[in-house]
């Protein structure tokens, strides 16, 4: 299965309950796996917060979708602020490793639309792994005869 490279860039039009501060909201993305990549705070920029941090996600053979979280922290932990799932459709089966920009709506736990996200997304292959070494020691054998 590919990996994809993403590079998320803002968000625009959340409705931040207790206002917190700009520089406490994050992003948080993965593909249908516990393993996920968490971004830096934003920075705000014109009313709209951005990243501009790449990474490869992994995606597992099972994967269907990409979700992307809008997290806050507060003095109380963190926040959901908003979510989209994305299907792996959306970025698989196109013409090739093309870039593609997207924008997708966020929701909240309740439904209801709390901004958009915008990023980037190349299809990229995997890397195959190199072939073992070959070395001298005997890596499995025991020394004892």
């Amino acid at each position: 299965m590919p990996n994809l490279e993403f590079t998320l860039l803002s968000a625009e039009g959340l409705h931040l309950r207790g206002k917190p501060a700009n520089k406490d909201v994050f992003l948080v993305v993965r593909a249908d796996s516990i393993a996920s990549h968490t971004t830096a705070t934003a920075t705000e920029t014109n009313g709209s917060l951005s990243w501009s941090e790449a990474f490869l996600v992994e995606v597992g053979p099972h994967a269907r979708c990409v979700t992307i979280e809008v997290k806050c922290r507060t003095g109380a932990g963190e926040r959901d602020v908003g979510v989209a799932r994305i299907a792996l459709s959306d970025f698989l089966g196109g013409s090739g490793p093309d870039l593609q920009a997207m924008c997708y709506r966020l929701r909240d736990w309740d439904g209801r639309e709390n901004g958009m996200v915008n990023f980037s997304v190349r299809v990229v292959s995997p890397t195959p792994s190199p072939p073992h070494a070959a070395s001298d020691e005997n890596d499995c054998e025991s020394s004892l005869g």
